[in-house]
């Protein structure tokens, strides 16, 4: 028996928790923002958009969060930039006196001053996080189209930090920047983060195939993820990349035999299985697209994800649980054997299903196999064409 056939009953991605409740809600605040991504899933543009969602109407969407019940999904504003709106400290305030548990993921601009991050950070922000992507002032500034953006992100980073706000990166890991790792672990160790989100491309909005890195430097990061994180002083995790959680399990199940054969205690499967609770935001494993994960527009459409363009309804004329818990595309995207090809037949289906983000952008089918996943299910053999 290999490793590869070595997995959980049945564990998280498909539970009934998620078929009620999302782990996480991201709203996508405004569509504005003064930085130039390259791979931009919001094509940003600086000024807002004057079909946004009001300060009411974001209060009345965190009471509808609020009502998912049990434990409060994270509740996540991003953009664009927030910090675009003139409101999100009252919108924060809110949602943290109402019991949620809020996080903000502002732009490296020079609109994230020290007395926005202590206001924030007085009324109950759970987590700041923010996108660096490399080392050096070169590579962050170039991907995302502003020369000042690394200073002010790590000036951002080690203010919050110091006043004991709790802090996340988010990396986009793409091919300008896969050698740049290393140097950009050893950064991160040093300034005191909570979380480390790496994303992986979706050619969707702004973001190009040309950008994506291959299936087998998939693989490679995957596993650099995972030797780090038996040492690493910061939890990781992936987006738009759930195939990390099979590298786990593998890894997992062959510790777990070199201990066997050793004679040692053999260490528990965790990947896939319920949740890791750190700081109070914790890491859920199983979530993605329309899997625990609902996003809401600047607009108030219903996504199951940023990065999968499918809407579902809107938060002006429709109750989000139900969208969230009956509409067609969500229960669809829960449902694990309706996944085609390689996924469809694949022994991680139910921790890992896929990024149906990524299926879509490139096959055009939120359901195929995700192009960029480079095991082969036991026993499969490619369809022939005609």
């Amino acid at each position: 028996m290999t490793a590869a056939a070595v997995v959980p009953e049945r564990p998280s991605i498909a539970s009934a928790d998620f078929d009620r409740a999302p782990f996480v809600v991201i709203w996508e605040t405004t569509q504005a923002c003064d930085l130039a991504c390259q791979h931009c899933r919001a094509l940003a543009v600086p000024r807002r958009d004057t079909r946004e969602l009001t300060t009411i109407e974001a209060l009345r969407l965190m009471d509808a969060v609020r009502g998912f019940g049990g434990r409060p999904p994270l509740f996540v504003l991003t953009g664009g930039d927030p910090l675009k709106r003139g409101d999100i400290p009252v919108i924060v305030e809110y949602g943290c006196r109402i019991g949620l548990r809020v996080a903000l993921t502002p732009s490296g601009t020079p609109l994230m001053t020290r007395e926005i991050l202590q206001q924030l950070h007085g009324t109950g922000l759970a987590r700041l996080a923010v996108s660096l992507d490399g080392s050096t002032r070169a590579i962050h500034d170039g991907f995302r189209g502003v020369a000042g953006s690394y200073d002010w992100t790590v000036a951002m980073l080690r203010e919050a930090s110091r006043i004991g706000l709790s802090t996340q990166i988010n990396t986009t890991i793409h091919r300008g920047n896969l050698d740049d790792l290393e140097p950009l672990i050893a950064l991160m160790e040093s300034l005191g983060i909570a979380m480390w989100s790496v994303f992986f491309i979706v050619p969707t909005g702004h973001g190009r195939t040309d950008q994506l890195i291959t299936p087998e430097q998939f693989e490679e990061v995957f596993h650099r993820l995972y030797d780090l994180s038996l040492s690493a002083p910061f939890d990781i995790k992936t987006t738009a990349a759930p195939h990390y959680r099979r590298v786990v399990l593998q890894r997992q199940v062959a510790q777990r035999r070199v201990a066997a054969a050793a004679g040692e205690p053999v260490p528990a499967l965790s990947a896939g299985v319920g949740f890791s609770l750190t700081d109070g935001i914790g890491r859920a494993r199983g979530v993605t697209d329309g899997v625990g994960f609902v996003f809401v527009s600047h607009r108030g459409d219903i996504y199951p994800s940023g990065f999968l363009p499918l809407r579902a309804g809107n938060v002006r004329c429709d109750d989000l649980a139900t969208v969230y818990r009956e509409s067609p595309l969500f229960r669809t995207l829960r449902d694990t054997t309706r996944l085609r090809g390689k996924c469809g037949a694949c022994e991680y289906r139910h921790v890992c299903g896929g990024s149906r983000a990524r299926a879509y952008a490139i096959t055009g089918d939120y359901m195929e196999s995700d192009p960029y996943c480079t095991h082969i299910p036991a026993g499969w053999s490619q369809p022939h064409a005609g």
